[in-house]
């Protein structure tokens, strides 16, 4: 599934001098495949339940040489004028499937990092219009989010000059963000006479794969005037699935999403998605470049088709090119039958586990993450952590690890829909057969 090598034995390998002259295609060709390839992780082989990258669809991966060959840079529509069109169709279908409004927008980012710091900065904008010019104030305003969130949401607390101390964590139950606990945060934030500048809830936790109660937390940001930011980037593509995008009720509320197809919908990466309520807060409150040598200013009833004044990035690699081309290939109910498929292996997993006792799992799955623990013979931390890098030593299957609950914990994630019920009760065979092997 990976390679046995460490970082330092690989760097060996590639310590050369910079090549002065040219190799033949066919030497360079052997060399990638030996030395690069070789050790690569293999995304595709169906033992590898690691971490949140997919192993991408062929008609994805077809359309990256395309957009390669063409080079065209979607930061300026006369720069890139089919790609920029695709992109902003792409953004129209998953608006609509989100059930955001007709003046709703977005655009694609490098992922969900991005996509959540360019929500927030938009935020910002709505909380603080003048921060762009004037800077943040001494009493910045406040953003909340939930203990599960990705690292994402504070990083940006501290990219926007908010500080770190301004970023407060509601606790979560069930690994979901708890409403109660965030109205009495709010209320409390409200009584010291401190703003909020945005809620972040979490659609598909990076830990545990959980959703938080977005109707709610919508409900309770419309009622105050908050900015309610969803980072679905693992999760947003259950709303192609019939039977799983219930577990997004709510995220029509949302002032902003971030979503990652490059995730659950299996393209190369990058593929990140931003979605905004308005677009309009994107070109006033989170950009306001002016570049007449790039930019030309719409009329007063035109749509700005230039995706720089909605991005970070200048030079765009086209990456809606290959979304687009992956949904025509597949189309919405195929995704959502991928979803689905992912899932149910997920769930498949969980019941092999839990007929065993020398398991145990830490919750029960929502989407395609799951976390448990190897607990016999009275198995501690240390032990389910070696356990884990014994494991993927062997070449036998790839999984990962975190902290849930202040316990060290093994952590899958099924990203392939190869993995089958064999493979994972192969998994869960061989972790129990190395444990008895200590």
């Amino acid at each position: 599934m990976s390679t046995p090598h460490d970082a330092s034995t690989l760097a060996i390998r590639f310590n050369e001098p910079l090549p002065r002259r040219g190799k033949p295609l066919a030497e360079v060709v052997a060399r990638v495949e030996r030395d690069v390839i070789a050790d690569s992780n293999k995304l595709y082989h169906p033992m590898y339940m690691g971490h949140q990258v997919s192993p991408p669809v062929p008609a994805a991966v077809w359309m990256e040489m395309v957009t390669a060959a063409v080079n065209n840079s979607t930061a300026v529509w006369e720069m890139s004028p089919t790609a920029t069109v695709i992109e902003a169709r792409v953004i129209r279908w998953l608006c609509e499937l989100a059930g955001l409004p007709p003046e709703s927008g977005g655009t694609l980012t490098t992922g969900g990092t991005e996509a959540t710091f360019t929500a927030l900065l938009a935020a910002r904008g709505a909380a603080l219009p003048d921060a762009w010019s004037d800077g943040i104030s001494a009493n910045p305003p406040v953003l909340v989010y939930g203990e599960q969130a990705h690292y994402a949401v504070t990083r940006a607390a501290g990219e926007l000059g908010l500080g770190m101390k301004n970023a407060i964590a509601v606790p979560t139950r069930d690994y979901r963000m708890d409403v109660r606990a965030l109205r009495e945060t709010l209320d409390r934030l409200q009584r010291e006479g401190r703003r909020v500048m945005a809620v972040v809830a979490t659609a598909g936790s990076t830990p545990t794969g959980s959703f938080d109660d977005l109707a709610a937390i919508g409900a309770l940001c419309a009622e105050r005037g908050h900015w309610f930011h969803v980072d679905a980037a693992h999760g947003g593509s259950a709303l192609f699935s019939a039977t799983h995008a219930k577990r997004l009720a709510g995220v029509s509320r949302a002032s902003s999403i971030a979503w990652d197809p490059h995730k659950m919908m299996l393209m190369p990466l990058q593929a990140g998605v931003l979605l905004v309520r308005d677009e309009r807060a994107m070109l006033d409150g989170a950009f306001a470049q002016k570049a007449p040598y790039l930019f030309h200013d719409a009329g007063a009833d035109e749509r700005v088709w230039d995706q720089g004044t909605r991005s970070f990035l200048c030079s765009r690699r086209a990456d809606a090119l290959k979304l687009w081309v992956a949904l025509q290939r597949h189309g919405a109910d195929g995704f959502g039958a991928l979803y689905d498929r992912l899932c149910e292996t997920t769930r498949a997993l969980y019941e092999e586990l839990e007929k065993r006792p020398d398991f145990e799992t830490l919750h029960e799955p929502e989407s395609n993450i799951l976390c448990f623990r190897y607990i016999g013979r009275d198995a501690d931390d240390a032990f389910n952590l070696r356990l884990r890098e014994r494991w993927n030593r062997s070449g036998d299957g790839w999984i990962t690890t975190t902290l849930l609950g202040g316990k060290r914990v093994l952590r899958v994630t099924m990203m392939n829909p190869r993995t089958t019920r064999e493979h994972v009760a192969r998994l869960v065979e061989g972790l129990a057969r190395m444990a008895s092997e200590r």
